[in-house]
């Protein structure tokens, strides 16, 4: 039986000359404490530091009750906790969770580990129900079905948001009511975020729940819509490429590294920000994807033949990147604030830096009819489908080299088209010249 008993021991006294009161809690042999508010002095202690303050112990006399009949309704459970887990369940019982505290601590987690992107998108949800509440404590008991609802409503409303941009100050912006395409990810990733709460804050294996709700049982968010084609045409490709814009603009960066993109089979910008040198004498460049190198037992492994339209970008910007942005987040954003001007000068209407990525796998589809097998090894998928016959097959760059050098060879005859040649035939046994040139034929060949 798990024993919890008020204590002042020696080593609890500060630099004040008061003792801090704890809770010992003594189960399997061992013993920890938890914390309370109670300081006390000399004179409400007796020699051996016991507590003879009433007030004092009319007021743990409640914590402890509260506590033994928490440590009586676990049963069986206690069994198989120990000491430290039943000190943290009983530390935690009353404990509110703060869902914005929370999300700070997760999304700090996935910076140390490496996976940026999805920390920007939780951030972005953290932010957006900080602005939805108006307060930056959020309980987990206020993230509930109706809750979910109006705050659907509220994003497909235009609505004012005030950030700190990278320079540490303020701006406000209006940012547009959100589409079916846009509520469907951030309502996905808000619910990605509840389900990590819960998997912290919960041992369901014990029966010891904190969040005891679970809101998308009733609220649900459905299959994502099916999302508009992503890529330009080849030709589009070709004037994009020719289009001129400042020289070391925002523009000339973002069509440049989308060009790069393309060049090396749709390679993200986090992963051309990652990389912090280029070897001129460099055949090949590899490196793991970051978005799903944590998905996969290769790390997401890939090797690209460089070829000679990306030689004179890689060694423009790679090594440079890091120095002009501090975090690949920036440079996502100067990507995006480029790309408006490159659609501009290109005269196109819809134009991201992802689209290079798509672009390249439907040219690779559609005009140079390569495997869609083929095409996902290039683009470095995770095929979860044939992930165990993957452990029997040895790496084949060649088939990403295949792919590459058909989409990039199709785009070089649109850049260089053979010309037409004609045939001329003329008919013979004319009586004279002025006859001979008004029933010449052409015919095309």
């Amino acid at each position: 039986m798990a024993l919890v008993k008020a204590v002042v021991y020696e080593e609890f006294k500060r630099t004040d000359g008061t003792y801090n009161v704890k809770i010992k809690v003594y189960h399997q042999k061992k013993k920890r404490f938890i914390d309370t508010t109670h300081f006390l002095s000399n004179r409400q202690l007796d020699s051996d530091l016991k507590i003879k303050d009433k007030f004092i112990l009319q007021e743990l006399a409640v914590t402890l009750t509260d506590y033994r009949k928490t440590i009586t309704e676990l049963g069986p459970k206690l069994t198989f906790m120990t000491c430290d887990n039943l000190k943290d369940f009983l530390e935690g019982k009353d404990e509110v969770v703060d869902f914005v505290r929370f999300c700070n601590h997760h999304i700090a987690a996935l910076k140390e580990d490496g996976r940026d992107g999805t920390a920007k998108n939780h951030a972005k949800i953290k932010n957006s129900l900080v602005d939805y509440f108006g307060k930056d404590r959020i309980s987990m008991l206020e993230i509930n079905a109706a809750m979910l609802y109006q705050y659907e409503k509220w994003l497909r409303r235009e609505r004012v948001m005030t950030r700190t941009n990278q320079l540490g100050k303020e701006v406000t912006t209006k940012k547009k009511g959100m589409k079916d395409g846009g509520i469907y990810p951030h309502m996905r990733d808000l619910r990605t975020l509840f389900n990590e709460a819960c998997k912290l804050y919960n041992n369901e294996d014990l029966g010891l729940v904190k969040i005891k709700h679970y809101p998308f049982k009733v609220y649900k968010i459905g299959a994502p819509p099916k999302t508009k084609k992503r890529n330009i045409q080849p030709e589009q490709i070709i004037k994009l490429r020719d289009c001129v814009l400042p020289a070391d603009s925002r523009a000339e960066l973002a069509r440049d590294l989308f060009l790069l993109s393309f060049y090396l089979c749709g390679m993200n910008a986090v992963d051309l920000y990652k990389l912090d040198r280029y070897d001129p004498t460099w055949r090949r460049l590899e490196y793991n994807r970051s978005k799903t190198e944590g998905m996969r037992d290769d790390d997401a492994f890939i090797s690209i033949k460089i070829i000679p339209e990306a030689r004179p970008l890689l060694e423009k910007y790679i090594g440079t990147l890091q120095a002009r942005y501090s975090t690949a987040n920036g440079l996502d954003t100067a990507l995006s604030k480029g790309m408006e001007l490159v659609r501009d000068r290109a005269e196109l209407p819809e134009l991201t830096f992802y689209w290079a990525r798509h672009s390249f796998a439907t040219i690779a589809r559609n005009k140079c009819r390569m495997s869609k097998d083929d095409i996902a090894e290039a683009l470095n998928h995770v095929d979860g489908e044939h992930s165990t016959t993957d452990i029997y097959i040895e790496k084949d760059w060649g088939i990403v080299d295949d792919v590459q050098s058909a989409v990039i060879n199709f785009i070089r005859t649109l850049d260089n088209p053979p010309r037409l040649r004609i045939k001329t035939t003329v008919v013979a046994k004319l009586v004279n010249p002025e006859e001979q040139r008004k029933t010449m034929r052409v015919i095309s060949a």
